[in-house]
């Protein structure tokens, strides 16, 4: 059974930073691209980061760029984001995610998210 279970979250004051990380198991995590989303309060969630299966590419939503960081550590099973100069804007769920490609279609795995509040 697949589990992401995230961790990190917290309550900052704009400009300040903190550290996400999940936790994955149940699946060959080397083999798997892992991202990371976000859902503020009455919006949808989006993409903020991706890194590949062998970490040797990576992907930035625009208005993270320069201020977050993804990285893997495969032999801890662990993805996390480094997330610098935080602002109001930021303030949202942050959810790790991984995802399989079958013949139907593409299946999701998703963590319960940890919460991220910045206050301005």
């Amino acid at each position: 059974q697949v589990q992401l279970v995230e961790s990190g979250g917290g309550l900052v004051h704009n400009g300040e930073s903190l550290r996400l990380s999940c936790a994955a198991t149940g699946f060959t995590f080397s083999d798997k691209v892992m991202n990371w989303y976000r859902q503020a309060s009455g919006k949808g969630r989006e993409l903020v980061a991706g890194i590949s299966s062998d970490g040797s590419r990576t992907y930035y939503a625009d208005f993270v760029k320069g201020r977050f960081t993804i990285s893997r550590d495969d032999a801890k099973n662990t993805v996390s984001l480094q997330v610098t100069s935080l602002k109001p804007d930021d303030t949202a769920i942050y959810y790790c995610n991984s995802y399989l490609i079958q013949w139907s279609g593409r299946y999701d795995y998703w963590g319960q998210g940890t919460q991220v509040t910045v206050s301005s």
